[in-house]
């Protein structure tokens, strides 16, 4: 017997080979567009907007979302500091007192007082790496949930900025429908006062009339649709930083930014892995790892040793009048489980399999995005400018039909037609830069990195958590 657990303390040391976590993804050397500009690690900053600034500042402390991630951090860090307790010595500590009467026949009554005291400490030698395995595993996946903080930030920020710039957007449509709704007025103020003119001066027909009342309702629908989308994004906002809807919410005036110059791309493969998900996702696989060795360590024997002293007497002052120590080594290994151990060996193996794949997918979703991000600005860019060109000419087109309609008094319906045109037009065009500011809102997202978070103050939680 001594021999045998000699042997096994000697194979104490061995470790469990776990499988790879290598990837087979191959990313490419370079994207398709490189910027020169570095950009800052809060991204948003690079857009000087103040206002979005004290926005991102209330979402990161205030946002329950990002509050929630935290409350998960601490509930995997409690997890790893449980799974790690394992390698440390347990010590348990018991007292007990009893009193007993005992009545003879003859005799009388007899009673007894028993006061005990004891330490019980036990050790499981960490044959196969077993524990540590568990442990590492345990603090992989707490590493995971930090990385979960970062993504749930970085998509809080995206999403934060998206809904402002939206917002800025509907302000701007109401601004330009209020304008287009003036020069409406004005021009069927214009129409009315010739309809009513003696029959032989008129030169403005009841339908004529008709169609520009109607543009001016049309106008004014366009308006109600954008308060109302204005409203809902601001309560949009207001949620996204851990507020309630406010209807008097003030927004100072203010314009969509224009962009500063692309953000320096860098190596797919050095940039992407700056992405907070995709380091949960590396983590989770290591992890995946180490359950692996965990599940074929619990296939082999176990030690454990055991050490107790107790003490006992009739009184507490003669407590330690009798005692006991006691040292013991205790050997279990597993004979027959109706597979079951072997079962959770390829269980654990499917799931370290799938979140290889997992983690490949990953990088492969990243590299789309940046990629998407990059062709959707460059085609932005280029709708912008034609919008600009088609602007230009839908203005000249509806400043000929008014003449013609005045001087040679051709069909209202044309004139109609290009100023419809027209204001379509230039609405277009502040909804087109407000997605171009979206497609880099998403390109910083997409391109990842620390935000530099600080813990809440009360998030239940310790990070100090081993990295290995």
């Amino acid at each position: 017997m001594e021999g045998a657990l000699l042997a096994l303390l000697v194979l104490a040391g061995c470790r469990v080979n776990a499988p790879s976590t290598a990837s087979s993804v191959v990313l490419p050397a370079a994207f398709s567009s490189r910027g020169q500009v570095v950009a800052p690690a809060r991204w948003w900053r690079a857009l000087e907007d103040e206002q979005l600034n004290a926005l991102m500042e209330r979402a990161l402390t205030g946002s329950l979302d990002l509050l929630t991630a935290w409350d998960r951090l601490a509930q995997a860090e409690a997890l790893a500091r449980r799974a790690g307790a394992e390698l440390e010595p347990s010590l348990t500590g018991e007292a007990d007192l009893s009193r007993t009467r005992t009545r003879t026949d003859g005799v009388g009554t007899a009673s007894a007082t028993r006061v005990g005291a004891g330490l019980i400490a036990g050790y499981e030698v960490d044959l196969w790496r077993r524990v540590r395995a568990t442990r590492d595993a345990a603090a992989l996946a707490a590493r995971a949930s930090r990385e979960d903080v970062g993504a749930t930030a970085l998509l809080l920020t995206a999403q934060v900025a998206s809904t402002w710039y939206r917002l800025l957007d509907q302000i701007g449509q109401l601004a330009v429908l209020d304008e287009q709704l003036r020069v409406n007025q004005e021009y069927l103020d214009l129409m009315t006062f010739r309809f009513e003119r003696p029959a032989v001066e008129r030169k403005v027909s009841l339908v004529d009339l008709l169609q520009q009342r109607q543009l001016v309702e049309a106008t004014r629908a366009e308006k109600h649709r954008a308060e109302a989308a204005r409203r809902v994004l601001e309560h949009q906002l207001a949620v996204l930083i851990g507020a309630a809807p406010d209807p008097e919410m003030a927004v100072a005036d203010a314009t969509l930014p224009n962009l500063p110059p692309l953000p320096q791309t860098g190596v797919p493969a050095e940039v992407l892995r700056q992405r907070p998900d995709i380091r949960a996702a590396e983590l989770r696989l290591e992890a995946a790892s180490r359950e692996v060795a965990a599940a074929i360590a619990n296939r082999f024997p176990r030690l454990s040793l055991t050490a107790r002293a107790e003490a006992w007497g009739d009184s507490a002052r003669g407590l330690f009048d009798n005692w006991l120590a006691s040292l013991a080594a205790n050997l279990t290994a597993p004979l027959l489980d109706g597979g079951l151990r072997a079962a959770e060996v390829d269980r654990t193996r499917a799931v370290a399999a799938e979140r290889l794949h997992a983690y490949g997918r990953v990088l492969l979703d990243a590299m789309r995005e940046v990629e998407d991000a990059l062709v959707q600005e460059r085609q932005q860019v280029l709708l912008l400018a034609s919008l600009e060109e088609q602007i230009s000419l839908a203005t000249r087109a509806a400043d000929q039909a008014r003449e013609r309609y005045i001087s040679a008094g051709e069909d209202y319906l044309r004139v109609l037609t290009a100023i419809v045109a027209q204001q379509r037009l230039q609405r277009d065009r502040l909804t087109a830069k407000r997605q171009l500011i979206e497609f880099r809102i998403a390109l910083y997202q997409a391109l990842g990195g620390d935000l530099g978070l600080a813990r809440p103050a009360e998030p239940g939680g310790d990070p100090r958590i081993p990295d290995r």
